[in-house]
């Protein structure tokens, strides 16, 4: 019979997202993680595999708790334009106040690891893809109810917002002023806008 775990899963990889997020991938040991959870080493590797493992679980427990907790509560509330501005006006919020200047543990990662190993390219990536897909649902509502500009297509639209809330989470570690950020966001805002629609409205 299997001993039952003596220690609580999700504390465990709270933990690991600690170190890892504040370390990276490549500069935090097996020793670093297990002393951190506070476990021992042969329980890590019984219970994770090993460092990879470790880390996909804990970068999508990370992700569960940040973006897709966002997208849950934003996206059934608002409207598809409305959503993509609160989302992004949200990570500008939680970046300026980040005083460690952690970032992003998605996008430390894409650009820490991901270039150099390509398996932790394809973990990397399909994070990435949930994150757009969400700019893409949004923005394709957006267009079918006309509060979105047809100009350019869902698909290019999604990617330059997935572009920009990149650019906002890299800044934001080396210069996180709110001038700045907002700054980097409010032209997208602007091409997002249907023009017609707009003046349309100001007509009435």
């Amino acid at each position: 019979m299997a001993r039952p775990r003596e220690f609580d899963e999700a504390a465990v990889l709270d933990a690991a997202i600690e170190r890892f997020w504040l370390r990276g991938y490549e500069a935090t040991s097996v020793r670093d993680l297990a002393d951190e959870m506070n476990i021992a080493g042969a329980s890590l590797y019984n219970t994770f595999g090993d460092k990879r493992g470790l880390y996909e679980r804990a970068l999508n427990r990370y992700l569960d708790q940040t973006f897709r907790e966002r997208i849950r509560r934003i996206e059934p509330t608002h409207p598809p334009r409305e959503a993509i501005t609160v989302f992004l006006q949200e990570i500008i919020n939680r970046s300026l106040t980040d005083k460690q200047r952690r970032g992003c543990m998605l996008v430390n990662s894409a650009i820490e690891s991901a270039p150099f190993d390509p398996d932790f390219l394809v973990i990397v990536a399909m994070f990435l893809d949930e994150v757009e897909a969400f700019f893409l649902r949004c923005v394709s509502k957006g267009q079918k109810n006309g509060t979105i500009t047809r100009a350019h297509s869902a698909a290019d639209l999604s990617k330059s917002l997935l572009g920009i809330l990149l650019g906002i989470r890299v800044l934001a570690r080396v210069r996180p002023e709110r001038a700045l950020l907002e700054g980097l966001a409010r032209p997208i805002f602007g091409l997002l806008d249907n023009k017609g629609s707009a003046r349309r409205t100001k007509s009435r």
